[in-house]
């Protein structure tokens, strides 16, 4: 249980360091199976990895289609996630 409460602390810390929500292990396990999905992996593996006790399951969660726009999407909540806190903010010209 001590290192639940480790590591839950350790995940606020990196969550603040960077402006986000903390978010959960099965939240972060969903995400880790879709993108894997959306990147060309078969599903047999993805159960393997995600130790889903039937196919079944790995596949009614994670057939769903990933369109451009959702990768677009992706991508940019990547690149946040990602990014070096302390590299200058872009400023964006506004329109007078």
């Amino acid at each position: 249980m001590a290192w639940i409460a480790l590591a839950s602390a350790r995940e606020t810390g990196a969550c603040e360091s960077r402006h986000l929500h903390p978010v959960g292990w099965h939240t972060l396990r969903h995400t880790f199976g879709t993108l894997m999905k959306a990147n060309g992996e078969d599903l047999k593996t993805i159960q393997e990895l995600l130790r889903h006790a039937t196919f079944k399951v790995t596949a009614n969660t994670y057939t769903q289609a990933v369109t451009p726009v959702k990768r677009d999407a992706q991508a940019k909540i990547a690149k946040l996630i990602l990014a070096d806190v302390s590299a200058p903010k872009p400023v964006t010209p506004t329109v007078q």
